[in-house]
């Protein structure tokens, strides 16, 4: 394999597993606020006993997805040289306002809920959560701002020529506010509070089936769950919006999304199918008018097909294709399953439903694939661009890095990974295991 695919290779499993651990980690800290919040105004020690528990559950996550990021950066300075020479001057200020306004907010602030219950006072305590919930999305923010920009740059002009070119910006503001960056960021945030909130319903299924911690169970399946309600329709929302700058800023992306390769009005959106690409042609169950009515919110107005786009800027259509649908499947999926909860919820008799909390039980996997896939067609559909219509991908990986040295550290990285993995889940299913803590004595406070 070729020094540019190998380092395409790791980087993609690099940021695949890394991403398992933020979306996580932010959706835990929207419903710890609101555990903490319960317990705060009413005293009742159930929700108290239930913020701990999500808040070690909570470190753990945060504690992985910190180590599995950091190797991320040093990859930019191995693999991918050219690209950080072209990128670096933008990118700095980001990455930089991540680090200083986010990540140490989102640390500093964990540590009280660690460690600082009664220690602290409990208004104290609940600034604290709120604080540590700021930290990660402000977090997520910045790398939106960073990753947004290659695919909408703008606020910048290039200084130099040749391999000595390079993006400087000129407008900060303009940079951070790219055309793509409120519409990715709100779309991602929606994938991270569902992450958090179907991890908890799924939790709180598994001790009702076996009958333990119920009281807590209870409380947590309806907390998750009016999360994981409200952010799966706000995701119908953040991801029409999103297609529509899509349409606009990348129509080859938006094309291939949807293997509409001649331009059309009444362009129609697939419900599923298999894109031919020899033949130009996708085999599957289209909904006529639909694309154009979504993008355009007129049928008779034509999307830009693939044949637009010359050949050699062309993303690889059926890949592009199957990723994106199957993110939006997921997404149809996951709204079913909360609209089901509420139902019963409504009707009360949520916790009887033996099936409906079955069906939760693996629905923690459900937002997790879908925020993969989500990202691999966003990154994906960008090629053969790494910076959008600015530098190619076959043009950012370091050119003094060999094949064999990047397919070991590759396999390193693998086998590395599979062993933190490996020691997440048995501690993360350890703390499942032990549940939330009995009962305390309650500090005192005047």
């Amino acid at each position: 394999m070729s020094v540019e695919l190998l380092a395409r290779i790791q980087f993609a499993l690099t940021v695949g597993f890394h991403y398992l651990y933020p979306p996580l980690s932010i959706g835990l800290g929207v419903l710890i606020v609101c555990l903490e919040g319960r317990w705060f105004f009413s005293q009742d020690p159930l929700y108290r006993r239930l913020s701990e528990f999500w808040t070690r559950i909570f470190g753990l996550t945060f504690a992985v997805g910190v180590a599995t990021g950091i190797v991320m950066e040093f990859e930019f300075g191995t693999n991918w040289a050219s690209y950080s020479r072209f990128v670096g001057d933008v990118f700095g200020s980001p990455l930089a306002a991540e680090g200083v306004f986010a990540f140490f907010l989102e640390s500093i602030f964990l540590g009280v809920l660690l460690f600082g219950r009664g220690r602290v006072t409990p208004r104290f305590y609940l600034a604290s959560s709120v604080l540590v919930a700021l930290g990660a999305h402000l977090s997520a923010f910045w790398i939106i701002v960073a990753n947004s920009w290659q695919q909408t740059p703008a606020g910048f002009h290039i200084v130099g020529e040749g391999l000595k070119a390079r993006a400087e910006i000129t407008d900060f503001w303009a940079m951070v506010f790219n055309p793509s960056t409120l519409d990715r960021y709100s779309h991602v945030l929606g994938g991270a509070w569902m992450t958090g909130a179907f991890f908890m319903v799924s939790v709180s299924a598994y001790y009702l089936l076996r009958k333990r911690h119920e009281d807590g169970a209870k409380a947590s399946l309806k907390t998750g769950l009016a999360l994981a309600a409200l952010a799966s329709i706000l995701q119908l929302g953040t991801g029409h919006v999103s297609a529509i700058t899509v349409a606009k800023h990348q129509p080859a992306k938006l094309a291939a999304f949807e293997g509409l390769y001649e331009t059309r009005t009444w362009a129609p959106l697939y419900a599923f199918g298999w894109v031919d690409a020899k033949n130009e042609r996708v085999i599957g169950l289209p909904v006529p008018g639909l694309l154009s009515l979504l993008v355009h919110f007129d049928p008779r107005v034509p999307v830009t097909g693939l044949r637009e786009i010359p050949a050699q800027d062309r993303p690889p259509v059926n890949f592009v294709f199957q990723t994106y649908h199957i993110m939006i499947g997921l997404g149809m999926l996951m709204i079913g399953l909360s609209a089901a909860g509420l139902f019963f919820w409504w009707r009360g008799s949520l916790f009887e439903q033996r099936w409906l909390l079955r069906a939760y039980l693996p629905s923690f996997l459900l937002p997790q694939i879908a925020n993969q896939t989500g990202w691999i067609s966003a990154e994906v559909g960008r090629q053969p661009w790494i910076v959008y219509n600015l530098l190619r991908t076959s043009q950012g990986f370091s050119k003094t890095v060999g094949a064999s040295e990047i397919l070991f550290s590759l396999i390193l990285f693998a086998l590395l990974y599979a062993l933190i993995f490996i020691l997440f889940a048995m501690t993360l299913w350890n703390k499942i295991e032990h549940g939330p803590d009995e009962a305390t004595q309650e500090p005192t406070w005047t």
